[in-house]
């Protein structure tokens, strides 16, 4: 008993001895107990690199090249993902969604709008390689937009350690997302180009050049078999560059 006693004493003088620094010294308290940000820092993910962005832009480099500087890292566990993790919804820019614009942009001068909805038009489906021709809003709205990074392999290869902001850019950049056959789209799921690819093979050199891109801005890491799947395709196209913004 005297010794638990002693024990509980030695205990609550040097309970007091903190509450009398942290007293003297107020700001250190403010250094204890502040909240860490969770920001990846130990894996080198503190946000998409800027000089990355700006070989992209500038077409500095081919997409065999920024494959070798991809690093190279098994899969993290899914614990914890949603979709709600990197965005809610797609955003509005200028007025008009992001769903809208991603299908403007895929139909090009053949896009008949109504305000910012894209009602008309017509483009190469990429996934499939059929040339899609939509007269009908209805049609147009089974059109889906893919994330060619899916967001659950994005998380399971370093998004899940950055921070939200860095996340929701993932889901919501031009560079990650293409409108295509739903079908297809569901197909692939969140497979990375190890589990799935294209069956329009006149298509995969860019897929995974587009991959390769998303993942070297946002430093999104590859696994082994991911890494072999991608410079396989690459190898039938060694000139295929890197895709900017």
């Amino acid at each position: 008993m005297r010794l638990k006693a002693r024990r509980i004493s030695a205990v609550l003088l040097a309970l007091i001895g903190v509450i009398i620094w942290l007293f003297v010294n107020p700001q250190s308290y403010e250094e204890i107990f502040a909240p860490v940000e969770n920001t990846g820092a130990e894996n080198g993910l503190y946000d998409y690199d800027a000089e990355a962005v700006s070989v992209l832009r500038d077409g500095d480099k081919k997409a065999v090249d920024i494959l070798e500087e991809l690093e190279v890292k098994g899969r993290a566990p899914k614990t914890g993902y949603s979709r709600e993790a990197f965005y809610s919804g797609w955003p509005t820019i200028d007025g008009c969604s992001l769903r809208q614009r991603i299908i403007k942009r895929e139909f090009g001068d053949t896009a008949k709008l109504e305000e910012c909805i894209v009602v008309a038009g017509e483009y190469d489906e990429p996934y499939t390689g059929e040339h899609r021709i939509y007269t009908d809003r209805s049609e147009i709205s089974k059109i889906q937009i893919d994330h060619v990074v899916a967001l659950s392999d994005a998380w399971q290869k370093g998004a899940q350690y950055m921070n939200e902001d860095i996340r929701y850019k993932i889901a919501t950049d031009p560079l990650n997302l293409l409108a295509v056959d739903g079908v297809a789209n569901e197909k692939k799921s969140d497979g990375d180009a190890a589990t799935w690819l294209p069956a329009n093979k006149k298509f995969r050199c860019q897929y995974v050049a587009r991959q390769v891109s998303v993942k070297y801005k946002y430093k999104i890491w590859v696994t082994e078999a991911e890494k072999q799947a991608i410079a396989k395709i690459l190898e039938k196209c060694p000139n295929e560059p890197a895709i900017g913004v």
